[in-house]
């Protein structure tokens, strides 16, 4: 059954917080994996599961660098992964199963945003292999450690996603390389990916979704010049975030809330926005987001799952 895409009225919205959205939430005894959980709106993820009494794992990229964002904060570890990196994807799999805890939550928070023409693996472009292959492969390697009873999968996307579907006669950007069409059709996959594995998954009671945390200003901005984002009106003439942006526990509401709320059961693989499902999107503005009808294809998400299945050579569900 596919969710539609409207709005639930959960008494949260755009200004709500992580520890909002949380409250009340007794999470002793789950275990969560966030990706990207160690800076930015990944952080913000990570504190707020944690102090709803989750145990929290954090695979890193730079693994010092977390353990310092992370220190002091109980109940959290951190784990070596690079996600543009399949073998690595395998290794942190691997060490994690033989473990044999069970996995409740999984939030593919990491990611890169806009960055130069990058070639990772067997030459795929890196927005598409970060973003979407490498927690693709995740999941599949993950897959025996999803605990039998409603673990979740949340795939953090973004309204960037208007700007592009899959460019499916080139997904890897062989020729024109546009880094905001590489950024946007990422997202793309991030939902579609979340819209197939809730299928896929639904059968051992495994669910899916995939948010928009809202816009963000967080290291993700990184290769954007300070001008390019006054000349797109991300910032004021100061520094401050514009109107409309949010804080990074603002940003984490939706993620947490996808991944705990109640009021998802029977709704997977929605495509959820300001901490209930979203609204099907009926402009081009991005700030006031929805969703694009690209991103909750059935079919195109059916087709993206075996273009994945055939580059990484997986297909555990």
């Amino acid at each position: 059954m596919i969710t539609e895409q409207h709005k639930l009225g959960t008494g949260f919205g755009a200004h709500s917080t992580a520890t909002d959205v949380l409250a009340g939430v007794d999470l002793t005894g789950a275990t969560a994996l966030v990706t990207g959980g160690y800076s930015g709106l990944g952080l913000a993820t990570t504190r707020a599961l944690v102090h709803a009494g989750a145990h929290v794992i954090v695979p890193a990229r730079r693994p010092d660098t977390a353990e310092a964002a992370l220190h002091g904060l109980p109940r959290t570890e951190v784990r070596a992964l690079d996600l543009s990196d399949l073998e690595s994807v395998r290794v942190f799999s691997e060490r994690f199963l033989e473990t044999g805890r069970p996995l409740d939550i999984l939030i593919n928070g990491a990611g890169v945003m806009a960055c130069p023409e990058t070639r990772v693996g067997p030459g795929w472009e890196a927005h598409f292999a970060v973003n979407h292959l490498g927690h693709f492969a995740l999941a599949h390697r993950l897959s025996p450690s999803f605990a039998s009873a409603g673990a979740r999968v949340v795939a953090v996307a973004s309204s960037g996603h208007f700007l592009s579907d899959i460019r499916w006669d080139d997904p890897h950007f062989r020729s024109g390389y546009d880094r905001w069409l590489a950024y946007a059709q990422s997202k793309t996959a991030n939902a579609l990916f979340a819209l197939h594995l809730d299928r896929l998954g639904t059968p051992r009671d495994l669910h899916a979704f995939a948010v928009h945390p809202g816009s963000i200003l967080t290291p993700l901005q990184r290769h954007i010049p300070r001008d390019e984002q006054l000349a797109q009106g991300w910032i004021t003439p100061d520094g401050t975030p514009a109107e409309g942006f949010k804080t990074p526990e603002q940003g984490a509401a939706t993620a947490v809330w996808a991944a705990t709320s109640p009021l998802l059961e029977g709704r997977g693989g929605a495509y959820c926005q300001d901490c209930d499902i979203a609204e099907p999107a009926t402009t081009d503005d991005m700030l006031i987001g929805g969703v694009k009808p690209w991103a909750v294809d059935p079919d195109a998400a059916a087709r993206l799952w075996d273009l994945s299945c055939e580059l990484t050579g997986l297909s555990a569900f």
